[in-house]
């Protein structure tokens, strides 16, 4: 009996050490990180920075790994449907690109297309994979299931951290990235144009907490429209007659996440003057949503003209916590050739 239980005693004891155990490109250690801390058998805890560190194969001492990045499971230069990333209420698609050749200190960049679009659309008529050929990033090209295929930016679910909804969907797909691909946490980034510039406004609210930046190209503040589809029938914040002061807009930003404490993501905000569909006043109103959400004066700092090129304007808010750009002229097809960089250098990637 005493021999069994034995037995039975390490046998426990195994079971236990490895449910608790990280396995490789997992998370075991960082600033504020609660996790268990200690490698399946063969791996060691690297540092990737003061936020995170990452189980992998090799010797930490040395500075080397023997394990191939997890990226390298995605067919390099195709467009990759991912399943299976984790909770998905309305089952959104997502698909990951590959450059052949990725950096080491691994970015992330979600690109959510309009009303409409499709990820294939987006993948095809954006600079953004180009750029990841040259830069080194992985991207995730989401696809909204809605009528039109417009994003799910009005719901109280979508506009709740952990609500569920499409951004739940967006927010799961990063962490899945996060936790198998060795994207470093802090280089994880989100862009969209109209319905998906829309939805980076909802994702900068619910979920700070995982992603560092977006940039919005002609969408409208968080909380303001009542219909995915702006046009059917008109809404009145598509027509730029919602307007509020900034303290109002940012108060609908720090509903979304209660308790949340922590520092919201850096926004560029791309705005024709001339949008049809979205009406030049959502930009302003942005403008002053994000800077209360930042705490900075919502005067601009500093104005460039043609910058990064004709016909924009930048303007700059607080120390770079928000960027706002105005295209003179322009009207809802942007990003404009050209400006996609622009937003990657403010990501830093």
């Amino acid at each position: 009996m005493n021999t069994l239980f034995a037995r039975l005693t390490v046998f426990l004891a195994i079971a236990v050490s490895t449910a608790n155990s990280v396995p490789v490109w997992g998370q075991c250690g960082g600033l504020n990180f609660n996790g268990p801390t200690d490698c399946d058998a063969g791996l060691s805890c690297f540092k990737v920075n003061d936020y995170y560190s990452q189980c992998q194969q090799g010797s930490p001492e040395s500075g080397t790994t023997t394990a191939q990045s997890p990226a390298a499971t995605i067919p390099a230069g195709a467009l990759t449907k991912i399943t299976g990333f984790g909770t998905n209420p309305t089952n959104i698609g997502m698909y990951g690109y590959r450059p052949t050749t990725v950096k080491s200190d691994l970015g992330l960049l979600v690109a959510l297309h309009y009303c409409g679009g499709t990820a294939q659309a987006y993948y095809s008529s954006t600079q953004f994979k180009t750029l990841a050929d040259q830069r080194g990033f992985m991207i995730l090209y989401g696809q909204a299931v809605n009528d039109s295929n417009c994003w799910d930016i009005t719901s109280k679910a979508t506009k709740t951290h952990n609500g569920g909804s499409d951004s739940q969907g967006i927010a799961s797909a990063a962490q899945y990235a996060i936790a198998n691909w060795g994207i470093n946490p802090e280089k994880v980034f989100v862009v969209g144009s109209s319905s998906g510039a829309m939805m980076v406004n909802v994702i900068a609210a619910t979920y700070p907490d995982i992603f560092k930046g977006g940039a919005i190209f002609a969408g409208s503040a968080f909380g303001c429209l009542v219909s995915n589809a702006p046009r059917n029938p008109p809404d009145p914040c598509a027509s730029g007659q919602k307007t509020q002061t900034a303290q109002a807009w940012g108060d609908l930003v720090r509903g979304a996440y209660p308790g949340y404490n922590g520092t919201y993501p850096k926004l560029q905000i791309w705005h024709g003057t001339s949008d049809p569909v979205l009406n030049y006043v959502n930009f302003g109103e942005e403008v002053k949503q994000w800077t209360n959400v930042h705490q900075v004066s919502s005067v601009a700092t500093t104005t460039l003209t043609n910058s990064p090129k004709q016909p924009w304007t930048k303007t700059s808010y607080g120390t770079g916590q928000v960027e706002g750009y105005s295209g003179s002229g322009l009207g809802h097809g942007l990003p404009d050739s050209g400006t996609e960089a622009n937003a990657l250098n403010f990501f830093g990637l």
